[in-house]
């Protein structure tokens, strides 16, 4: 009796003598390669649908239908096949598998646990390519995408479940994580950290108020809540002269690319975000910066801007770490001054402007802040100037202790923070700030943290890592692991060049039916 995968081998075996004659066909001879490669690539799509349903059919050939007895010695018998949606990457499928039995015990479909299936009917592939899409699109759009480039329907809603369920084990993963190999690291250990804005929309649980079915004059739809994003990495020293910063800050766009070509890069760089407020985020910032201590670091450098909160904090945490005003930052209030005493089209602004950074890098910026607190008070200067002045010398002033750029240049350490004013912008704002968007507390936060898992470069490693949390809690059993199965493939395929046929290999070619010629008729895509 002819076995059910046999049948489909025969199938499958006919589809792909279809797919060679659609390829040789006269009528893909005079198409063009646009509209080959579109046919195309929707048959592969079936041709792959039908492997992988012949890979599911043997797997449950081979399942044995005797009594199992469960892990407390209980007898389960076998009932039937039961069926399980399988939606993989390339479409829906049906599986079927043993189902095992017993009153009063319960039942069990073993082949879900050597499989490696999951609690739904997504696939890890799908889920992987939903999450990536997920995490740098809106949802609707990574739906859009999923649909026109592999027919899958994914609602919004499903998307956005996937992502919360597939970040509940981030923190665990880093958790486990090892540092990196003290021998890839460089001497100066850097931290910095900043908050940005999240829109965020009201919900029940934040002190009972919900959306209104109208707003009232100036009220908003929602609210922003500070996600606080932090990095830790290491740096190799770039000692410098006040006057190097200078000239490059100012210099024309080409010139400061080179120069930042050759500059230190940070190593083995890991960023983080949480809308779960300052102290959370900065204790945990704690622990990857105990993971990443030892002997091969020879400094500790914090950055951050003149937030007052955050830098008490870090003081606080990171007593052992010199705190940098971020140099950009101090130079914004610079421009400030500038723009209010000369006027953002005059001439002579750069040139004051450049004079006015390089005393501030030479250490005189106690001298700044009594020029610009004289200026003030001269009766020649209106009421804005001296509100700009008084604010600009203020912030240095309070900022005084940290702005000592002649020792951190000469050290050759960091003094802007563009690793967290990039993850602001990109990691945070990119994603979160789009026009017309609102978030959740729960739905922002499983957003940032797959996000970080991709912009740490550790997608491939959480989501196996994801696998083996999820496998363990449904089925108590370690994950199945092998060697990658197109590595096997190849080497399968090297060796049938000397040796006798596989078992599969051997079964006989399907005869030819009166539609064997249906790719050869099939219309070729718009």
């Amino acid at each position: 009796m002819t076995s059910k995968s046999q049948t489909i081998i025969q199938d499958i075996r006919q589809e792909f003598e279809m797919l060679l004659e659609f390829v040789t066909s006269q009528q893909a001879h005079q198409a063009t390669a646009d509209r080959v490669e579109r046919s195309l690539f929707k048959l592969v799509l079936a041709f792959g649908a039908k492997l992988l349903n012949l890979f599911f059919v043997m797997r449950a050939e081979d399942c044995s239908r005797e009594p199992r007895q469960t892990a407390t010695g209980q007898r389960l018998a076998y009932q039937h096949d039961s069926k399980r949606a399988y939606f993989s990457i390339f479409g829906k499928l049906a599986v079927w598998r043993p189902y095992f039995y017993q009153k009063g015990v319960g039942g069990q479909t073993p082949l879900d646990a050597e499989l490696g299936l999951g609690e739904d009917c997504y696939s890890d592939l799908v889920r992987e390519v939903s999450d990536y899409l997920g995490v740098y699109n809106v949802y609707h759009k990574s739906g859009d995408i999923l649909a026109r480039l592999l027919g899958l329907n994914l609602s919004t809603r499903v998307i956005e479940e996937t992502i919360a369920a597939d970040a509940s084990d981030v923190e665990a993963y880093y958790a486990q994580k090892p540092p990196p190999d003290p021998q890839t690291e460089a001497e100066i250990l850097v931290i910095q950290a900043d908050g940005k804005g999240v829109p965020i929309i009201y919900e029940a649980e934040e002190g009972g108020q919900t959306n209104p079915v109208r707003l009232a004059k100036g009220q908003k739809q929602g609210h922003k809540k500070e996600a606080l994003v932090t990095a830790v990495y290491t740096i190799a020293p770039q000692p410098r002269t006040p006057q190097e910063v200078v000239d490059s800050f100012f210099r024309q766009v080409q010139t400061k690319a080179k120069e930042k070509a050759a500059r230190p890069k940070p190593q083995h760089k890991h960023i983080w975000a949480t809308l779960d407020g300052k102290d959370t985020a900065l204790e945990r910032l704690v622990k990857q910066v105990a993971a990443r201590e030892g002997d091969h670091i020879q400094q500790r450098v914090a950055l951050c801007d003149g937030c007052e909160a955050l830098q008490t904090r870090l003081e606080n945490r990171f007593g052992d770490f010199t705190l940098i005003l971020d140099f950009i930052h101090a130079d914004e209030y610079l421009w400030a001054v500038a723009n209010s005493l000369l006027g953002e089209t005059q001439a002579q602004r750069l040139t004051w402007m450049a004079d006015q950074t390089l005393r501030m890098l030479s250490g005189q910026t106690a001298q700044l802040i009594t020029q610009f607190r004289q200026l003030a008070q001269e009766t020649s200067t209106s009421a804005a100037q001296r509100a700009q002045l008084t604010k600009t010398a203020n912030y240095f002033e309070r900022n005084l202790p940290y702005m000592d750029y002649p020792t951190y240049l000469q050290h050759g350490w960091p003094i802007a923070s563009g690793v967290i004013e990039g993850a602001c912008r990109h990691f945070v704002k990119d994603r979160c700030e789009l026009s017309g968007m609102r978030w959740n507390l729960t739905g922002a936060e499983n957003l940032l943290r797959l996000r970080a898992v991709a912009e740490n470069d550790d997608w491939e490693a959480y989501h196996h890592f994801r696998q083996q949390q999820r496998h363990q809690r449904l089925y108590h059993a370690p994950y199945p692991t092998q060697a990658p199965l197109e590595l096997q493939a190849l080497e399968r395929s090297t060796l049938n060049k000397t040796q006798p046929t596989s078992s599969i290999d051997q079964v006989e070619p399907a005869v030819p039916h009166n539609n064997s010629k249906r790719y050869h008729q099939l219309p070729l895509a718009a």
